[in-house]
């Protein structure tokens, strides 16, 4: 998780100052402000869409170097209290920017994927991840392409360690993409190729059976 070349890629799509910010964070966490490093972080998340699916690899690296130099978790606290501040305010994040609200979930789910706490998910992002991707799986999402899109990528990313922590409610999340996917109103036949792609995704136990990819990644590159 600690490939140097990644987190080098990934900082270059910052000025020069912040660059260094990140650089020194990595390095000597001790010598930045690690609450301005998880704004910075959080706010680059939310405007560029594959710096959001990157990220929690180099918060996992903060985090980790923090640990070790000092035993602190200053940068983690920063970055789970923005995230809060984010997800509270998510209808509004959607309304006026649906670029940024499909930046959050992918960053939130990001993060999810990477901290860890005795090796085990972090609980206190279960529902909040969940209540995001029920909110991808609301009629009107599913009428935006860019949303189905960013539901089934998470679900392939986290959905089956999200079942683990909780199983009830992927069986509601998928009540609803299965009502979607059957009631089409306003889908696009990408959208309900999605959706169905997704259902027979986790019906096989999460996992892609190679007739499956040939069917949907063929008629997907069509």
């Amino acid at each position: 998780m600690g490939d140097p070349g990644r987190e080098e890629y990934k900082i270059q799509s910052f000025d020069a100052e912040t660059q260094q910010l990140l650089k020194t964070a990595l390095k000597d966490p001790g010598a930045v402000d690690l609450e301005k490093v998880a704004n910075v972080i959080v706010d680059h998340s939310l405007q560029d869409r594959v710096f959001s699916k990157e990220a929690g690899r180099m918060c996992y690296a903060i985090i980790q170097a923090e640990s070790k130099q000092a035993g602190q978790s200053v940068f983690r606290r920063g970055l789970l209290n923005r995230l809060q501040q984010e997800y509270q305010a998510r209808e509004q994040l959607r309304a006026r920017s649906p670029q940024g609200w499909v930046c959050y979930v992918t960053f939130i789910c990001n993060i999810f994927d990477y901290l860890r706490v005795n090796n085990m998910p972090m609980m206190a992002l279960v529902n909040p991840v969940y209540d995001c991707l029920f909110r991808l799986a609301q009629p009107d999402s599913l009428s935006e392409e860019e949303e189905v899109d960013c539901l089934v990528l998470q679900l392939h990313r986290v959905g089956e360690q999200l079942e683990k922590m909780n199983r009830q409610r992927m069986d509601e999340l998928f009540v609803l993409i299965r009502d979607g996917f059957l009631l089409p109103t306003s889908l696009s036949s990408l959208a309900q190729l999605l959706l169905l792609e997704i259902i027979e995704f986790r019906a096989a136990g999460w996992k892609t059976t190679p007739a499956a990819h040939k069917y949907y990644y063929s008629e997907v590159s069509d």
